[in-house]
């Protein structure tokens, strides 16, 4: 059962707050628009730098949505742009490398999956313009002077609002009511926006009476050594923020869930497919589709500073029963209803 729009987005809005914040840092940077502008014929090039390998059915799902959201801009891949992807999955020195490479190549347009990848191209480029995705803090990572008036190079649509990480400690405490401690992982490395989520989260478990736990983690045995402290006593629960580090690892992280039995959300949908519990997330497949028409714009010669940064509009929240009844949780009514897709 699916409600419209606006009832999920009131009801979830209330195990939150929706203020943005943000301190902005400034750059200057030209950008040789007339030059660009005046290629109006023949193939033009992308760089890409996703966040997970197309192998994976995300990463490929993210992929297909790009190349529809061109294509309904006509922009044929083959036929007048050529693509050229590359994928760090979550390390930050293939990041650093695949920018190299996907900036020797003199695209005309550049597209970054993550703030890895958008950090790593902005370290190569101040010139050729980059439109990013799921980038959580432009402002105060230094890679637009603000939201409304990016300044430089650099613009794109965020995935972040300030009230996301209580919604999620919320919506796991409706499906969890003995819930009493929740560990927050994410890797500081791959995820440099945690503070955010960790600031919201930490605001809603004190309303909610439960403690809480920033987790930080850097490889396999860090995160087992995070789920296994939490399920030493009853009333513990996991919660994971966007991370390409944590996605990559996402059949180890929900196989140690699905052993101590936890209740467990994540903010991104592909989780729930997988086996995880719940994903409540910002819609990525619309944001990238969104972001072929900052790309298009572009390579038809308007500037990336005069392109505001926009932030998400569609979330969704999938929950799979499967895993529910495995574990032994009764999802209530009222946070079915709310679901936008349900796994059975």
């Amino acid at each position: 059962m699916t409600w419209a729009p606006m009832q999920r987005r009131e009801f979830i809005t209330l195990l939150g707050g929706t203020l943005l914040g943000g301190a902005a840092a400034t750059f200057s940077v030209s950008w040789p628009l007339a030059a660009r502008a005046q290629q109006t014929g023949g193939m033009r090039r992308i760089g890409v730098l996703m966040a997970q390998s197309d192998r994976d059915p995300g990463g490929q799902a993210e992929v297909d949505a790009l190349r529809q959201g061109l294509r309904e801009h006509g922009w044929i891949e083959g036929r007048n742009v050529h693509i050229d992807f590359r994928s760090p999955v979550g390390d930050i020195e293939r990041a650093r490398t695949f920018a190299k490479e996907v900036v020797a190549l003199k695209p005309d347009v550049l597209m970054a999956r993550s703030t890895p990848a958008t950090l790593a191209l902005k370290a190569e480029t101040g010139t050729i313009p980059i439109v990013f995705v799921s980038v959580a803090e432009p402002a105060s990572s230094g890679l637009v002077e603000s939201l409304a008036r990016p300044g430089g190079n650099i613009t794109g649509f965020t995935n972040f609002e300030a009230s996301i990480g209580g919604k999620l400690l919320g919506l796991l405490k409706e499906v969890s009511p003995s819930l009493r401690r929740a560990a927050i992982i994410y890797n500081p490395n791959t995820a440099p926006y945690a503070q955010s989520y960790l600031r919201s989260a930490e605001a809603a478990a004190n309303v909610l009476g439960v403690e809480f736990i920033p987790s930080p983690v850097q490889n396999d045995a860090d995160i087992e050594t995070v789920l296994t402290t939490v399920a030493r006593t009853p009333g513990g629960g996991l919660v994971g923020i966007p991370d390409a580090f944590l996605q990559l690892r996402r059949e180890l992280i929900i196989a140690l869930v699905d052993r101590y039995r936890l209740p467990a959300i994540y903010a991104n949908r592909v989780w729930a497919p997988s086996g995880g519990l719940m994903a409540y997330a910002v819609d990525t497949l619309d944001l990238i589709r969104r972001a072929a028409g900052y790309v298009d714009r572009i390579l038809k010669g308007t500037n990336p500073r005069d392109l505001p940064v926009q932030q998400p509009s569609k979330y969704e929240l999938v929950i799979n029963l499967k895993t529910a009844k495995a574990l032994g949780f009764e999802v209530p009514a009222n946070v079915l209803a709310l679901a936008d897709e349900v796994i059975e």
